[in-house]
C-alpha cells in the first residue's frame, strides 16, 4: 500500500462526501478502489463505510471485523472525518 493508494481513496470519499454519501457514481467509484486493496485494513474500513451508506449492516459489520474496527452510531460524515484525519497522519 503506497502513500498514493491512500491519496487516491481520500480523494474519492471526499468526492462522495460531496455527493453527500449516497449510492451513486462516487460511491461506486469509493467502493472499487477499496475492492481493488482488499486485506489492507484502510480500504476496509473504507469498504465497511461502503456498505453502511449502502444499509447493508451485516456486510459493513464484516469489513469492519477485517479492518479492525467496529461500527459506531455516529453519522458517515463524523466517521469519514476520523477516518480522513487518521489516514492523512501517514502522508
Amino acid at each position: 500500500m503506497s502513500a498514493s493508494d491512500i491519496t487516491q481513496m481520500i480523494e474519492a470519499f471526499d468526492r462522495l462526501a460531496a455527493a453527500g454519501f449516497i449510492v451513486g457514481p462516487e460511491w461506486q467509484a469509493v467502493h472499487e478502489v477499496c475492492q481493488a486493496h482488499e486485506g489492507e485494513a484502510p480500504f476496509d474500513w473504507g469498504h465497511a463505510i461502503c456498505h453502511r451508506i449502502e444499509g447493508d449492516d451485516w456486510n459493513a459489520d464484516y469489513w469492519y471485523r477485517r479492518a479492525g474496527k467496529r461500527r459506531g452510531s455516529a453519522k458517515v460524515a463524523d466517521e469519514w472525518s476520523v477516518m480522513k484525519a487518521e489516514l492523512s497522519k501517514d502522508l
